[in-house]
């Protein structure tokens, strides 16, 4: 089977280019579950209901988040409506709405465990990643051995920590977050695929997303500034990762890095 993941949605640039690209691309590719990170995707911070919908109308079968997904108070009783929306599993469960994990089905019949978490280096301070991954991969692994686990996080060292730490337990570990697509795919030991990640699906003539010139001048001044969500060169960044249904295992990751057209 192949699944898809794509990285940070960004604004209305990301939301359009997903719009216009992704049925031929899910076509192309031959992919049966496409997962994409949302919580950017409503001005370039946060998500909102009328947004949400937006994307999952797509041929999306997954929203992640990550910390900003708290920013649109009214995205928060969605998060325990959609249960094709998840939030971050690490913080704490007696006062989050939603859920940080679920099992989807694929469209071969599979089903798929995704777990959503955040790291906690130059990140908010939650419960650690690394017993909230264990404790969820042990769950999954009771209804799939197709795992797959997305790690919202700052640091390549605390993303990599994970791939290693579940490399063998999970199929596929992957990062996001950073908006800038890393070029070390791999297969960890015992057919974990790795990315520490994503990138970016939304407008690259920015600084991570937003218009360069606000971005600049705040540097310049140290001053607060009002960030402006970007607009030129939109791009279409994730992985595909090719999982062996029975066994869980992958044995392909390839990078998706596709510029689109304005044709």
């Amino acid at each position: 089977m192949r699944v898809l993941c794509l990285g940070d949605i960004f604004g209305k640039p990301g939301r359009q280019a997903l719009e216009r690209t992704l049925p031929a691309l899910r076509e192309r590719h031959r992919v049966d579950l496409v997962v994409a990170n949302a919580e950017n995707a409503a001005g370039g911070v946060g998500l909102t209901v009328d947004t949400a919908r937006e994307l999952l109308a797509l041929p999306i079968d997954v929203l992640t988040s990550g910390n900003h997904i708290w920013k649109y108070r009214d995205v928060l009783p969605l998060l325990d409506r959609e249960p094709r929306l998840l939030r971050p599993l690490n913080y704490p469960k007696s006062v989050t709405p939603g859920r940080g994990l679920g099992l989807f089905s694929a469209a071969d019949g599979t089903r798929v465990g995704i777990v959503n978490l955040l790291g906690r280096v130059f990140m908010d301070p939650v419960e650690s990643p690394f017993t909230a991954a264990l404790e969820a991969v042990e769950e999954l692994r009771r209804e799939t051995k197709v795992i797959l686990v997305e790690v919202h996080a700052e640091a390549t060292s605390e993303k990599r920590a994970l791939g290693f730490l579940l490399a063998g337990k999970v199929s596929a570990v992957y990062g996001t977050h950073t908006h800038v697509q890393t070029a070390d795919e791999e297969l960890l030991p015992g057919g974990t695929a790795y990315l520490t990640d994503l990138g970016m699906t939304g407008p690259h003539d920015s600084i991570i997303g937003m218009r360069k010139e606000e971005v600049i001048q705040r540097f310049l001044t140290g001053r607060p500034a009002a960030y402006g969500c970007a607009a030129g060169d939109v791009r279409v960044c994730g992985a595909l990762f090719e999982i062996d249904p029975a066994s869980g295992r992958a044995s392909a990751v390839e990078r998706v890095h596709e510029r689109v057209t304005n044709e």
